[in-house]
C-alpha cells in the first residue's frame, strides 16, 4: 500500500462516503487488515478458529446455522476461549418458520446460601472474583441442549463430536496457553483445576506450551456421557428432541449434577445437587427498539443489552453523519448518551423474575429518550450523572426518587479506587468471553455471546467442567442497584447481548463481541458505522472506536473512572486536544474495535457478509 493511501486508511477518511447499507468493499483500495468473508449457503464465525472448524464440520454434513452454533459453542467451550462448559450461554435467534426472533436464556443462577449477608459476614464488598464462591449454576450445557432441541436438526453425539475429539487433546494456542501461566497461582488453590491446567507442574513453566497437545480426560468423559445417554434414548424409541432431553436431565439431575455440587462444595462452593435439578433455561420474548426503520434485538434486562436499544432511542434525535465520523463531537455526543444509559443500567436492570419490577417500559420509551437527551450537557463531559426517571413514561410514581439523588454519593462511600488504566482494573473492566455468529441459506440467524467459566476457573469435582464466576456481578446492598442484588435462584445482570437486527422483515444484521462492560459501547459503535456511514461490516469491525470507562465496571471492585476516554491511536492530534478541553481524560489503545464479530445480509445478491474484527483470534468461514 502506498504511503498516501495508508495515511488515508488510519485516519478513518475512506471509511465514510459511502451510501448506507451498500457493501462496496472492492469499489475502492483494501483498507482492511482481516478479508471480508463471503457465503451463498451459510456462515459461521466465532472466537478461534478451529472452533470455527468445528461449525464448518457440521454445515457440510448438512446441518443448519443451529447445528453450526452449537458445535461453535461446544469447541470454545472446550478450548477454554474466555468460557467453559460451566458457564452461560445466551442467544438470540431468528426462526425462518416462524419468522420471529427469539431469546434463549441460559443464565445460571445464584445457588442455595448465596445471600448478601452470606458475603457480607465474609467481609466482601461484592461476591468474589474467582474460585467456587464466584459460581452461578453451569447454564451452557442446558442452552447448548435446548437450543439444539427445538431448533436443530441434528443429534447431540453428530454436534458433539468436533469438542469431544479436542478434548482428546487438540494443540493448544499461545493466548490460552499463556493465560494458564499467569493465572497458575490462583489454580493452585483448587485440586481439580491444577490437574488439569498444570500438566508440567513443579517445572519452571508449569501450564502447556504454545502447541502442546492438551488433553482433557474428565470433560470428555462427561460428554461421552451425554452422548451415551441419547443414543440410549433413542435406541429405546425416543425421538431426536427427547433423546437431547434425556442427555440434559443426565446433566442437570444424574451423576454428572452430582458431581458437580459433590466438587464445588468440597471446594468451598455452594451450589447443591437440588440447584442443579431446579435450574431451567428460559425461552424469552427479546426487547427490541426500531432505529431508523430498523428493528434491533436485545436480550432482556438481566443483561446489560437494553443499554444499546436506550442508546439508540437518544441518537436518533442527533444529526450523527452531519457530525462527522469520530469527530470530537461525534465522540462527545456518544460518551454522554452512554453515560445516560449506563446509569440507568447500575441501577435499574436485574433478573425480571425477582421483585422489585424493572421500568423497561418507561427506560424503553421514546419519550423518555428525548426527555433524557436534554440532561446532556454539550461543552463537557458530566462526571457525575445519575439514573433517570423512567416511571412517569409508564404512568407510575418512581418509589426511588430519593436514593436516585443520594446514589453518587453512596457509590462514593464504597471507598473504591478507580485506577484509569491501572492493568487490574482493565482486566476486570474487559473480562472476556467469546462470540458465536452463524446463519444459513434457509433463513436460521443465530447470535450468541458464551460466558464464564474462564481461566483461572475452578473445574467442578472429576468433571473437567470449568465453575462460572458470574456472582461478581450481583451487588450486595439495595442502595447501590434494588434490583441486582444477590438471593438463591437468581439471575445476575450480567454484560453479555448478543445483538440481532431486521429490516423489512428480514435479516439485516447479526453482531456480538467479547469484553464485558465494553460490549455494548462498541457494538452501538459498530452499528452506527454500517448504517449512518455506509461501512462494509468488515470495515466495521475494524474502524477506530472509542471506549467510555465512566461506567461502574460489572466485575471485580466494580470501579469506575469518571471522564476516562479510551481513544484509538490513529485521532489526530486536534480532536485528541478537543476532547481534553471538554473535560476527558484520555488513553490510547492501537486496536479499539473489538472483537466484534458480524454477519450482514446482502438480499440484493442473495449472499452473506461476514466480519471479524483485526482484534483478536476470531475468525469464521463461508460457502
Amino acid at each position: 500500500m502506498k504511503p498516501k493511501l495508508l495515511l488515508r486508511a488510519t485516519t478513518g477518511l475512506l471509511l465514510c462516503g459511502f451510501a448506507a447499507f451498500s457493501q462496496s468493499f472492492n469499489n475502492f483500495p483494501v483498507t482492511t487488515q482481516k478479508p471480508p468473508l463471503h457465503g451463498k449457503h451459510w456462515m459461521g464465525i466465532t472466537g478461534k478458529p478451529l472452533a470455527a472448524t468445528a461449525g464448518t464440520i457440521i454445515f457440510s454434513k448438512g446441518g443448519n446455522a443451529v447445528d453450526a452454533s452449537c458445535a461453535m459453542l461446544a469447541a470454545t467451550c472446550t478450548m477454554w476461549d474466555v468460557l467453559s462448559w460451566g458457564g452461560e450461554t445466551q442467544a438470540l435467534i431468528y426462526n425462518p418458520k416462524t419468522k420471529k426472533v427469539i431469546a434463549l436464556n441460559a443464565m445460571g443462577v445464584a445457588p442455595t446460601g448465596a445471600t448478601a449477608d452470606f458475603f457480607k459476614n465474609k467481609g466482601m464488598k461484592y461476591p468474589p472474583e474467582y474460585g467456587p464462591l464466584a459460581a452461578t449454576t453451569p447454564g451452557t450445557p442446558g442452552g447448548l441442549m435446548t437450543m439444539l432441541a427445538e431448533y436443530g436438526t441434528m443429534s447431540l453425539k453428530e454436534v458433539l463430536a468436533p469438542a469431544m475429539q479436542m478434548a482428546e487433546g487438540y494443540p493448544i494456542e499461545a493466548q490460552t496457553a499463556n493465560s494458564i501461566e499467569r493465572g497458575k497461582d490462583q489454580i493452585k488453590k483448587w485440586p481439580y483445576p491444577t490437574k488439569v491446567f498444570l500438566p508440567h507442574l513443579g517445572q519452571k513453566r508449569e501450564a502447556p506450551d504454545a502447541g502442546e497437545i492438551f488433553v482433557q480426560k474428565d470433560l470428555r468423559a462427561t460428554l461421552q456421557k451425554l452422548v451415551d445417554t441419547e443414543q440410549l434414548a433413542l435406541k429405546n424409541g425416543k425421538n431426536r428432541k427427547e433423546a437431547i432431553y434425556a442427555a440434559y436431565d443426565r446433566f442437570y439431575k444424574g451423576d454428572i449434577a452430582k458431581e458437580i455440587a459433590r466438587g464445588c462444595q468440597e471446594q468451598g462452593g455452594l451450589i447443591t445437587e437440588q440447584d442443579m435439578a431446579n435450574w431451567k433455561v428460559k425461552i424469552e420474548e427479546p426487547l427490541m427498539t426500531n432505529y431508523k426503520g430498523i428493528e434491533v434485538y436485545k436480550m432482556q434486562q438481566w443483561t446489560q443489552g437494553p443499554v444499546m436499544l436506550q442508546a439508540l432511542n437518544m441518537l436518533e434525535n442527533l444529526d450523527l453523519k452531519g457530525m462527522g465520523y469520530n469527530s470530537s463531537r461525534y465522540v462527545h455526543a456518544l460518551y454522554q448518551v452512554m453515560n445516560l444509559v449506563f446509569a440507568d443500567r447500575d441501577f435499574y436492570y436485574g433478573d425480571p423474575a425477582f421483585a422489585p419490577e424493572e421500568p423497561m417500559k418507561g427506560l424503553l420509551s421514546k419519550e423518555y429518550a428525548k426527555e433524557r437527551l436534554k440532561q446532556v450537557n454539550w461543552e463537557r463531559n458530566d462526571a457525575k450523572a445519575l439514573p433517570g426517571d423512567p416511571y412517569p413514561f409508564e404512568g407510575k410514581k418512581n418509589p426511588f426518587t430519593e436514593q436516585i439523588r443520594n446514589w453518587g454519593n453512596f457509590q462514593a462511600s464504597l471507598n473504591r479506587n478507580a485506577n484509569g488504566l491501572d492493568e487490574k482494573f482493565m482486566e476486570e473492566f474487559t473480562a472476556g468471553t467469546t462470540s458465536v455468529e452463524a446463519a444459513d441459506e434457509e433463513g436460521w440467524v443465530v447470535s450468541i455471546t458464551p460466558s464464564g467459566g474462564w481461566v483461572p476457573a475452578c473445574i467442578a469435582g472429576n468433571t473437567g467442567v470449568g465453575l462460572s464466576q458470574r456472582m461478581q456481578s450481583f451487588v450486595l446492598d439495595a442502595r447501590e442497584n434494588p434490583f441486582n442484588v444477590v438471593e438463591p435462584g437468581k439471575r445476575p445482570r450480567v454484560t453479555l447481548t448478543p445483538s440481532l437486527a431486521m429490516k423489512d422483515g428480514k435479516p439485516f444484521l447479526s453482531f456480538a463481541k467479547q469484553a464485558g462492560d465494553e460490549q455494548d459501547q462498541l457494538l452501538l459503535q459498530f452499528f452506527l458505522n454500517v448504517v449512518e456511514f455506509g461501512m462494509t461490516v468488515q470495515e466495521a469491525t475494524e474502524a477506530p472506536s472509542f471506549k467510555t470507562l465512566q461506567m461502574y465496571a460489572s466485575f471485580g471492585e466494580h470501579e469506575k473512572d469518571p471522564g476516562g476516554l479510551i481513544l484509538n491511536q490513529s485521532m489526530p492530534d486536534w480532536t485528541r486536544k478537543e476532547l481534553s478541553r471538554m473535560g476527558y481524560k484520555l488513553s490510547y489503545q492501537p486496536r479499539t474495535s473489538g472483537p466484534i464479530n458480524a454477519i450482514y445480509f446482502d438480499w440484493q445478491h442473495g449472499s452473506f457478509w461476514g466480519g471479524s474484527s483485526n482484534h483478536g483470534e476470531d475468525y469464521g468461514f463461508g460457502w
